[in-house]
């Protein structure tokens, strides 16, 4: 049996207006990704492979677990938000949210008019997102195992499109609640890949550390 333990990055730059800006952890995000190493390793947590995209919030988490060295995979990046939302915003007309309450209802829209090729200029197609996250994925689980993969919490809720058949409401509605530096597991058994567990913070579970239960 294979088995892939996903982690979301630590906080980033929460008050970021470009994909670059947004790249790097905040000191909150440094210190999820030390407690979730402490909690591997206290809990004697066992990898045969790590991996990580490319992104410096994701290497930042990795090392910050304990995996200074971990395969970088550039198919488990983050796709880019921020140019696409300024390019629907030009394009589709489709304002840019401005507050919490607008990115919720932003996000959907958003991910349909992508998912239809509805986005002229946009800097990635919705399917090739979606191809390369399953080719990361296939390539992990031949290498069988257990494995820890950092990456993004778009990507995790690509994944779990995947897995779970989600159509794009249902996927957007996860990709809301994956956690910063949470634990999702998926686990490769007769040929199917199955949900094990999902958005787990026990490193974070202590009421002290409330604060770092951060989703953005």
């Amino acid at each position: 049996m294979t088995h892939i333990t996903f982690v979301r990055h630590g906080q980033a730059n929460t008050h970021a207006r470009t994909a670059e800006d947004y790249d790097r952890l905040s000191p909150l995000g440094a210190q999820q990704a030390q407690w979730l190493g402490d909690y591997m390793r206290d809990t004697q947590a066992h990898f045969d492979h790590v991996w990580a995209g490319d992104m410096a919030r994701q290497l930042g988490t990795a090392q910050g677990i304990g995996h200074a060295s971990p395969d970088i995979d550039a198919r488990l990046n983050e796709f880019d938000y921020f140019t696409l939302a300024s390019v629907a915003e030009a394009k589709n007309d489709l304002p840019a949210p401005r507050s919490p309450e607008e990115f919720t209802r932003h996000i959907p829209q958003l991910m349909d008019l992508w998912r239809q090729d509805g986005i002229p200029g946009a800097p990635e197609r919705f399917a090739d997102f979606e191809d390369r996250a399953r080719g990361a994925v296939d390539d992990i689980l031949s290498r069988g195992g257990r494995a820890l993969v950092v990456t993004s919490g778009g990507v995790i809720s690509m994944v779990l499109r995947q897995v779970l058949a989600l159509e794009i409401p249902e996927m957007t509605r996860i990709m809301f609640q994956v956690r910063n530096s949470s634990v999702t597991e998926i686990e490769y058994v007769h040929g199917h890949m199955m949900l094990a567990s999902f958005n787990a913070i026990p490193h974070l579970a202590a009421p002290d550390r409330a604060h770092a239960r951060t989703f953005i």
